[in-house]
């Protein structure tokens, strides 16, 4: 490697500024820690922060999502008042369809889970579902749950919230920042590498830098594999290309956010009218791709005309990729990693990461902040691959 110039020491580093790390590093600073630096190699919202559907729901399959994401919900009603920004959060629930008998047991499971918690989630027959949705075709459907209270922001300004609120409390956000390398001292990181990247993404000749740091904070995402291997650490979490289509705007007819937990299909309205969408696709190209493909526009339409036959006439406006953060286990990565100190993950949140990071920050960053370990973080922890520990999560869309 070349010369390397020292920039500035940070007592917290932080790799990734989607929702993730930005909210770890506003949370930070609000409990007092400001001398925090997030590292980006984009834009802020050029990665799935910015390329997802915005949704947010407390309907999980088990009681540490359940949990976390009751009070993520709380977080995102307040919002847009404590930021001072419009995030157009809107509570239309979320109607999730099952097409099959262990879906249906599955579904019932979740259900009975998330009313012991004190959730208003019910399940509904068929013809209950319609009634949530009249232009819903629920042949095939064999039943459904719905919660009024699950809804929908849109993301660029959730993003952008977290950041000008950091921001303005200290904190150091740089895009077009690399990271290329890491220093340590032993088995402890002391420190991160650095390069500018230009609008194009080609690294700046001159630019490299060194930034020290007492902890590092990995959280980009589906970059986070290649970040950890720097320092030798494996990560089993992998990039999986996620698409979205988005058509014409139609009049307001759509309230709640439509799940089929059978194919994966998902489609809300927007405040401008415009029906928002997604849907599995297997196979996908490897590694971190964000172009579009055909084989997905036909597969979400033929999945959404069967669900809404009216919507065979629409006309699309767009479609776009991010990628999924992908574990063995459907479950996140949180917290220490036994190869190298000070070296922290939150990463593999699979498509809910951005859901979930108001309330991963704030607690994640408590632990930071305290070193008091966070009793939800207790079995994401790396090691669970290791000793054979996987968790379950059924209630994945997408």
């Amino acid at each position: 490697m070349s010369r390397v110039a020292n920039g500035a020491n940070a007592e917290v580093v932080i790799i990734g500024g989607g929702i993730m790390g930005l909210s770890v590093a506003y949370h930070l600073a609000l409990g007092g820690l400001t001398n925090v630096t997030v590292v980006d190699r984009s834009y802020l919202c050029g990665g799935a922060s910015g390329r997802n559907g915005g949704g947010v729901r407390a309907q999980w399959s088990t009681e540490t999502n359940v949990l976390l994401m009751q009070e993520s919900i709380r977080m995102c009603q307040a919002f847009a008042r404590k930021m001072r920004i419009h995030v157009w959060f809107r509570q239309g629930g979320y109607l999730f369809l099952v097409r099959s008998a262990d879906k249906q047991r599955a579904l019932e499971g979740s259900v009975e889970l998330q009313q012991r918690h004190g959730l208003k989630t019910r399940m509904l027959t068929p013809r209950e579902a319609q009634s949530q949705v009249p232009e819903l075709d629920v042949s095939g459907v064999l039943a459904a749950s719905y919660n009024g209270d699950d809804g929908v922001v849109f993301p660029w300004p959730f993003v952008w919230g977290f950041a000008q609120a950091a921001t303005k409390l200290g904190v150091q956000v740089r895009t077009h920042t690399d990271v290329v390398g890491f220093e340590t001292a032993g088995a402890r990181v002391t420190g991160v590498v650095v390069v500018k990247r230009d609008s194009a993404g080609r690294p700046v000749s001159g630019s490299e830098e060194r930034i020290g740091a007492r902890i590092v904070v990995n959280a980009a995402g589906a970059w986070s594999p290649m970040v950890a291997r720097l320092l030798g650490v494996e990560l089993p979490n992998h990039p999986h290309r996620h698409e979205i289509c988005s058509t014409e705007p139609l009049k307001p007819w759509l309230r709640p956010l439509v799940a089929d937990l059978g194919d994966g299909l998902y489609f809300s309205q927007s405040m401008r009218g415009e029906i928002v969408g997604g849907i599995g696709l297997d196979p996908v190209p490897h590694g971190v791709q964000q172009e579009s493909s055909i084989p997905f526009l036909a597969r979400y339409a033929q999945s959404l005309v069967r669900s809404v036959p009216r919507l065979g006439g629409v006309k699309v406006l767009r479609q776009w990729a991010g990628c999924y953060d992908i574990t063995p286990d459907a479950n996140p990565i949180v917290g220490e990693v036994d190869e190298v100190e000070n070296f922290l993950q939150v990463s593999g949140f699979m498509g809910h990461g951005f859901m979930m990071a108001p309330v991963v920050g704030k607690r994640f960053a408590d632990e930071i902040r305290t070193g008091k370990p966070e009793p939800l973080f207790a079995n994401w922890k790396l090691r669970r691959y290791k000793e054979g520990k996987l968790l379950t999560e059924s209630m994945i869309i997408g």
